[in-house]
C-alpha cells in the first residue's frame, strides 16, 4: 500500500498518508496527490488506488499480514520484493571448543590446546555475525569453529591412545609388572 502526499486547499503540501488516512483528511477528486513511483502530480481521482474513495460503495482494503523480518546487514530490497525469513542461528561449538582446549592440556601439555583456542575464536564469532545478520559469515564460522574443535578432539584422543599403546608395549616388550614399576621408582 501507498503512502501518498497531497496539495490542500491552501496549496501547502501534506503527507505522508495511507488511502485511508487520506479518506480522514477529507481529499477531494480535484486534489492533487503523488506517491513514490508515480511520474508527476495527479488528481486522486485518477489513481487506482484511491478510486475507492469516491464510491458509494466502500470496502476497506485488507491488511497484508505481518511478515517475518530479520535484521538486515547492509542488504536493502526493492519495493515488493519480500526479505527472506532468516533461519535459526547455526551451532555455535563454544562449549565443545573450551572443553577441548582445558582436557588436552591436562592430559597431553599445551600444544593440542592451540587448536583448541583456534576453535574458541570461530565460536565467538557465530553469534556475533548471526546478530549483525549475517548468515553466511555465521554459518562459515560455525563450520571453521566444528572443524578446529573436532581436529584438536580427535589428536587428543589419538594422543592418549598412542601413550596407552607405548606403555602396553613396554610391559609387553620388557616384561614389566606393576610391583618391578614401583620397585624400579623407589629406587
Amino acid at each position: 500500500m501507498n503512502r501518498y502526499f497531497y496539495i490542500d486547499a491552501e496549496g501547502k503540501q501534506k503527507g505522508t498518508y495511507t488511502p485511508m488516512e487520506l479518506r480522514e483528511e477529507g481529499v477531494k477528486r480535484d486534489t492533487l496527490v503523488w506517491a513514490q513511483g508515480m511520474e508527476q502530480w495527479q488528481r486522486a481521482e485518477e489513481v487506482d488506488e484511491l478510486s475507492f474513495l469516491f464510491s458509494d460503495t466502500y470496502y476497506p482494503p485488507q491488511p497484508e499480514p505481518p511478515h517475518p523480518t530479520w535484521p538486515q546487514s547492509s542488504q536493502s530490497y526493492a519495493p515488493g520484493q519480500e526479505p527472506r525469513v532468516q533461519p535459526s542461528m547455526p551451532k555455535t561449538w563454544l562449549v565443545e571448543s573450551i572443553l577441548v582446549t582445558i582436557l588436552p592440556f591436562f592430559l597431553c601439555g599445551s600444544f593440542l590446546s592451540l587448536l583448541g583456542i583456534i576453535g574458541i575464536v570461530y565460536a565467538a564469532q557465530v553469534e556475533s555475525f548471526y546478530n549483525r545478520g549475517d548468515y553466511q559469515a555465521s554459518v562459515e564460522s560455525s563450520r571453521s569453529a566444528g572443524k578446529w574443535t573436532r581436529a584438536a578432539l580427535w589428536i587428543a584422543i589419538a594422543w592418549v591412545v598412542l601413550i596407552i599403546i607405548v606403555f602396553i608395549a613396554l610391559f609387553a616388550l620388557f616384561g614389566f609388572s606393576l610391583s618391578e614399576m614401583n620397585d624400579l621408582i623407589d629406587i
